[in-house]
């Protein structure tokens, strides 16, 4: 399929190829023959205050979109992710009759990664938007209003950041569930596109053999970046060859060698540290060996390293024992549709833990990888040391939930 851009504008819809009109207030439903249209929810009554969600069948590959937000007709509050739930705008504020254009960049893939091999993806991702044949856009927020939106293919010099992981970096689909992969897009600006390839159970082994690692590699280019966090999953595996300086150190090696072949640039990231406090209020280690293998490793070939261990460890002590639970999916029984019993998960976060974690990782970022941190928005710096206070954060739940813990722990 050829790469070309869209454009759904006030009422119309072009495709520069075809020279093609539409009715953007009368677009199907998102189908196949038509290649775009709403999606996956009702299209919400011309002045509703509802999300919605809006598909457009392309190539894998990185999308330049743009997005006019704002309305003659009344003021807004907008925020828009896309596919499995990453964040790109956060609550932008428009008056009537105001309108802000927001450009982000969007990674699109399916599970092909040639004619004869696809990735081996597991039975609870085989409805993942990240993993489909369209780009999704999700306009959420107290009062979504979007005038126009443009798809087209980005340039070649955008910079590609793959993310490899387990549940704690995933673009998680569902409420209450979040990982930092899927909020770290927010804070780029022009140039930089992510692509989170982390899956929940997944461990640096079990990700080179889905081929995980092999679709990636088919996307990548000289001076695309590709970080690392493992550890979660791996601790747990026992046996002949098994540990942290053995199976582990040789999975993350071929990580990085694939990746330096094709001239990109490797970052190591140890794992995030799970809820548990001992008497004192402190954190007790529960990844083994694990983190400090990450930090031998980066010292022999020579590879950044964000040490998210340590980081999060002082963002959990300072936050304390009980309110560290508000950065987690901890929620009394019928706080989500369907919710038939408590939640009270230590590993996976919220929304605001994962915005939270994801604001360490902007911190090694402009700690260790200068050229990248060129590309962040100039946000204010994170001192996990004083965290955010919760009740300050907004956040606008998507249509779906899922009371299923993700995989791994």
């Amino acid at each position: 399929m050829k790469k070309t851009a869209f454009i759904f504008a006030l009422g119309l819809a072009t495709t520069a190829a075809a020279q093609q009109t539409y009715q953007l207030a009368d677009a199907p439903r998102y189908s196949e023959e038509t290649g775009y249209g709403y999606d996956l929810i009702e299209t919400p009554a011309p002045g509703s205050n509802a999300p919605f969600f809006f598909s457009v069948q392309v190539p894998d590959g990185n999308y330049k979109v743009t997005v006019r937000l704002g309305s003659k007709k009344q003021a807004g509050s907008t925020t828009v992710r896309a596919e499995s739930r990453r964040l790109f705008i956060d609550n932008l504020e428009t008056k009537k009759k105001e309108f802000v254009e927001q450009t982000f960049f969007v990674n699109k893939r399916n599970t092909r990664i040639d004619d004869k091999e696809s990735v081996r993806i597991k039975p609870r991702e085989k409805n993942k938007l990240n993993w489909d044949d369209k780009l999704t856009l999700e306009f959420n927020g107290d009062a979504p209003v979007c005038e126009s939106i443009t798809v087209e293919p980005a340039d070649e010099s955008v910079i590609t950041v793959f993310l490899c992981g387990n549940s704690t970096v995933v673009d998680q689909d569902n409420e209450p569930w979040a990982s930092w992969g899927q909020m770290i897009p927010a804070f780029f600006g022009d140039g930089v596109c992510i692509a989170n390839y982390a899956e929940s159970g997944e461990s640096a082994n079990t990700f080179i053999g889905a081929g995980r690692l092999k679709k990636a590699l088919s996307q990548m280019k000289k001076g695309d970046y590709i970080f690392m966090e493992f550890g979660h999953n791996d601790q747990k595996q026992k046996g002949p060859g098994k540990g942290a300086y053995y199976s582990f150190m040789t999975s993350l090696k071929t990580f990085i060698d694939e990746a330096r072949l094709r001239g990109a640039h490797p970052v190591l990231v140890t794992p995030t540290q799970r809820r548990s406090f001992d008497e004192n209020g402190r954190i007790r280690d529960t990844h083994a060996d694990y983190p400090e293998a990450m930090r031998w490793l980066a010292a022999k070939e020579n590879v950044p390293l964000i040490d998210l261990n340590e980081m999060t460890r002082t963002l959990y002590e300072a936050m304390g024992v009980e309110p560290s639970k508000r950065a987690f999916v901890h929620y009394p029984m019928g706080s989500y549709p369907g919710q038939t019993k408590e939640l009270a998960d230590n590993t996976h976060f919220n929304p605001f833990g994962a915005y939270e974690i994801a604001r360490c990782v902007v911190e090694g970022i402009r700690l260790q990888l200068p050229a990248l941190a060129h590309h962040l928005k100039p946000v204010l710096r994170f001192d996990p040391a004083h965290p955010d206070d919760p009740a300050t954060f907004h956040w606008n739940d998507s249509p779906f939930t899922e009371m299923e813990k993700p995989d791994g722990n």
